[in-house]
């Protein structure tokens, strides 16, 4: 995250929503116009039964006494239908406004997530992120909807009002009421600022119990294979109860500020009641006037009182919509360069130049890595786990940027191009393959969205999956579950291959991709690796040496330095760690083909 997001104020906060309602700026403006016109109806209709009131006394002429309280009358009606009209023609207007800011703010926060680094992802909190982006949404809505709703008509009503009584009754009147409104602004906003800390707290909980939750779920068959589903319950149930303490305090903060708001109402409304009654007895006011003062406070302090409700919810929405924009504002640790340029490819030449590379300062992972991948050819990388083998794939897709040395294609230094057109180049099968929550088709179709059926069904027999889907009553339609959970490891590293396929780039990665196949699929799969592999430059991260025996180079990695190169025979030859990892694994095999 940037530096100072995690202490943005509250006016930061507006001040970064603003640019997206001022987008709809010709919608605001007619949608104020229409929310002022209702104000000045609502201030006419206590007014207009003031009139009515006054008018109705004993005169002789029953024509006059007809005819101004039924013209009075029509008039209150009128009032109140525009009052009314307008007020629906704003929010008509100005609901378009809300859902395009929260729908632009949505889509904006989702791209940065995809923009962020892997760094960011790996030490992610799925569940309790999305909590927090579903919040930020809901709070962008609430935000903008109760303040144009809200708050902003309540203001425009205080000034009609405190003006009305300056122009009309003396200054004991707006006194009261500008007393009033003070002592009542300032004790909910006090209040509510003390409680914000309840609230903050409640989403903290709520996030840590959420994401419990789906970790939980996300981890299923493990969860029964440790028959652990009372501890999960358990850590669930914490969370729960944290959760359950905040929102008691929050709930017992939320009946004193009602209490407060409601007393200092009360006594403003006695005290203005019993002003204008002694006017009224003393004859300088009438009965008009006492009910027009009534009805006047009545307006409002209803929706003040709706205020401070919406002042508490307006809170909370700016502690949500604040998380999100600070994950908006997250910037990713790997960047394009401002001159970026596209990557363009003619040959696919990959050429790793005194490569040094650490995740971190206390643990060097690659120490001097140089090698070079000609055109068209295969470069397998062997060695044991923790070798650095995978870390090379990592950073030629630039997930990471290396501490020294260059990473070249065609002699383009992938630090100084786009990293879309960067990633658009290059495909990859990785060692543990999640798909997404569809059917077969949609996840080999993930590797080219537009392709055809017909493309992607010749993507799925080139991966040699038409067995399996032979055997599936819905073919390619078929669901696949949560991370591909319903179809086997070996089905998913096929459906990966693919798709890999569908994306027909000029080089291609496979990460360990034969890692969860059996010996039988693994001779089948290895025909199209080697048909894909044709005419495109290739790098294989392999473990079974058997698969990599066709290799035009293989690079033997141990303690992230390549300490071997050549090819298979050449390799063997030489008798040293290849030799041994080669002679361990036809043991291997010879001892499984006797069981």
């Amino acid at each position: 995250m940037t530096p100072n997001s995690q202490n943005r104020s509250d006016w930061q906060t507006i001040k970064s929503l603003w640019p997206y309602i001022w987008r709809s700026k010709y919608r605001v403006m007619i949608a104020f116009a229409a929310l002022t016109l209702a104000k000045l109806a609502n201030l006419g209709i206590p007014v207009t039964l003031k009139k009515i009131i006054d008018g109705m006394t004993p005169n002789p002429n029953l024509q006059t006494a007809l005819i101004v309280p039924i013209a009075l009358l029509v008039a209150y009606g009128g009032l109140r239908i525009s009052m009314t009209l307008f007020n629906e023609l704003r929010e008509m207007v100005f609901f378009r406004v809300s859902e395009n800011a929260a729908r632009t703010v949505s889509l904006q926060v989702f791209n940065t997530l995809h923009n962020l680094s892997l760094k960011f992802h790996l030490s992610r909190q799925t569940g309790g992120l999305t909590r927090d982006i579903e919040r930020g949404t809901r709070g962008v809505r609430t935000l903008i909807g109760f303040s144009f709703m809200t708050i902003v008509p309540t203001l425009i009503e205080m000034c009609m009002v405190l003006g009305f009584l300056w122009a009309k009754y003396d200054v004991i009147f707006v006194s009261i009421t500008a007393l009033a409104l003070v002592c009542y602004i300032a004790f909910t906003v006090g209040i509510t600022e003390w409680r914000t800390q309840y609230r903050k707290r409640m989403n903290e909980m709520d996030s840590n119990a959420n994401q419990k939750a789906i970790d939980s779920l996300l981890n299923f068959e493990t969860v029964k294979y440790f028959n652990n589903e009372a501890f999960e319950a358990q850590r669930y149930d914490q969370g729960l109860k944290q959760f359950r303490s905040a929102a008691i305090q929050s709930q017992n903060s939320l009946s004193l500020l009602n209490f407060g708001q409601q007393m200092i109402i009360s006594i403003a409304l006695i005290a203005i009641l019993w002003y204008t009654t002694r006017g009224v007895v003393a004859g300088k006011l009438t009965l008009g006037d006492l009910v027009l003062v009534n009805t006047l406070m009545l307006q409002l302090y209803v929706p003040l009182n709706f205020l401070g409700v919406m002042y508490r919810e307006l809170k909370q929405s700016l502690v949500d919509v604040d998380k999100m924009f600070n994950l908006l504002h997250s910037a990713p640790d790997v960047l394009d360069a401002p001159d970026a340029n596209e990557l363009h490819v003619a040959h696919g030449r990959i050429e790793f130049k005194h490569v040094h590379f650490s995740y971190n300062p206390n643990r060097q992972i690659l120490h001097d890595v140089s090698f070079v991948v000609e055109p068209n050819t295969t470069t397998a990388i062997v060695g044991k786990s923790g070798a650095g083998k995978s870390t090379l794939s990592r950073l030629l897709f630039r997930f990471y940027d290396i501490d020294a040395g260059d990473v070249l294609i065609d002699g383009q230094s992938i630090a100084k191009v786009t990293q879309t057109s960067l990633r658009r180049a290059i495909g990859i099968v990785p060692q543990d393959t999640v798909l997404f929550n569809d059917s077969l088709g949609y996840n080999i179709q993930y590797g080219r969205p537009d392709a055809n059926a017909t493309e992607v069904r010749a993507a799925a027999s080139a991966a040699h999956l038409d067995d399996f889907l032979s055997r599936l009553p819905e073919g390619l339609d078929t669901a696949v579950g949560e991370r591909g959970l319903k179809i086997s490891g070996g089905e998913k590293q096929r459906v990966a291959i693919a798709r890999t396929l569908l994306k027909n780039t000029p080089i291609l990665i496979f990460d360990e991709a034969t890692s969860a196949l059996d010996s039988h699929a693994e001779k089948a799969i290895q025909s199209a690796f080697d048909d894909a592999a044709r005419n495109r430059t290739t790098l294989i991260v392999a473990h079974r040496l058997s698969t990599i025996i066709h290799a035009d180079q293989i690079l033997v990695m141990e303690a992230g330095r390549i300490i071997e190169r050549g090819t298979h025979a050449q390799l063997l030859a030489q008798n040293g760690s290849y030799a041994a990892m080669w002679a361990a694994q036809q043991e291997e095999r010879t001892i499984e083909a006797v069981a």
